[in-house]
Parts: C-alpha cells; sequence; structure tokens
C-alpha cells in the first residue's frame, strides 16, 4: 500500500506548533476534521484512547498516532512536522518532531495493521527522516512521502 493511497498533499502540516503531546493530538485531530468532515471531538478522544494502551511515540523522533473510528469508510493519513521537538512519552524517551496520524474505519482490520506498517517503514528510515526534517514546505513534505513509498513499493 503506497502512501499516496494515505495522504493528500493538503494533509501536510510542515510546521506544527505546539508544547505538548496533548496539544499535538488536539491540533491533528482538528485537522482532520476540517479534511474528513469527522468531529474533531471524536478524533481527538479517539487519539487519547489509544495513548492511555501505550504511547505511539515509536522512537527516533516519530510518533504514529492513529484509531479506529465508527462511521468512516476509508484510510486516512495526515503528516505534521513539529516546529520543535516535544516531549511524548515515547519508547525511547526522545522528544518527537515528526507525526503521521492515522485514521482508520472501525472495520478495517488487517489494512488498518498494513497501512501502519508501511507507514514506520518509510518513516523510520535514517535517511527519509533527515529530509523530512529538513523541509518546511508542504509540497516537498508530501512528495517525499509519496516519492520514496512508491520507490519502496515497486
Amino acid at each position: 500500500m503506497p502512501l499516496s493511497d494515505l495522504i493528500a498533499p493538503n494533509a501536510v502540516m510542515p510546521a506544527l506548533k505546539a508544547n505538548s503531546k496533548k496539544q499535538v493530538l488536539q491540533e491533528l485531530a482538528a485537522k482532520a476534521a476540517e479534511l474528513t468532515g469527522l468531529p474533531e471531538r471524536e478524533v481527538f478522544d479517539t487519539l487519547l484512547q489509544r495513548e492511555r494502551l501505550g504511547s505511539t511515540g515509536v522512537g527516533a523522533g516519530i510518533a504514529i498516532p492513529h484509531g479506529k473510528l465508527p462511521k468512516f469508510d476509508r484510510l486516512f493519513g495526515l503528516f505534521a512536522r513539529l516546529e520543535r521537538p516535544i516531549d511524548y512519552d515515547a519508547l525511547d524517551g526522545e522528544p518527537v518532531d515528526l507525526a503521521f496520524l492515522l485514521l482508520a474505519p472501525e472495520t478495517a482490520g488487517a489494512d488498518h495493521l498494513k497501512a501502519l506498517a508501511r507507514v514506520a517503514r518509510v518513516l523510520r528510515d535514517p535517511i527519509t527522516a533527515q529530509k523530512l526534517r529538513a523541509s518546511r514546505d508542504a509540497g516537498a513534505l508530501h512528495a517525499l512521502l509519496t516519492h520514496i513509498a512508491a520507490t519502496d513499493a515497486a
């Protein structure tokens, strides 16, 4: 599954300003609600519930907050490059500056897991992460995410 199937050009936030994990989740939920038509509170509550199970800060400055929503009919991705790293309770204790939100239908099953694995593979590549951190242009970030994903999938 290429990331181009998950993330649209308008679903990239090149300089998200946040001072806490909760604020990051709120900003991501607000943008996701704007792009999907889902209720912002429902998205935010879903993300908070998932975080209570364990941090989605996967290490190396990367977080992949995610959740499943009823009455949602597709996989949806949203990428944010944080203006500055924040404490995210990540598994390795490192602050987070790259976040990829993934929303899925409650019925997604294996597709949700495949999409999570794909996002993690792309973001955990050190060269890709370095390039993402170096750019502040939404178009360039989207191209980087989708081009690399397409190249890897080939």
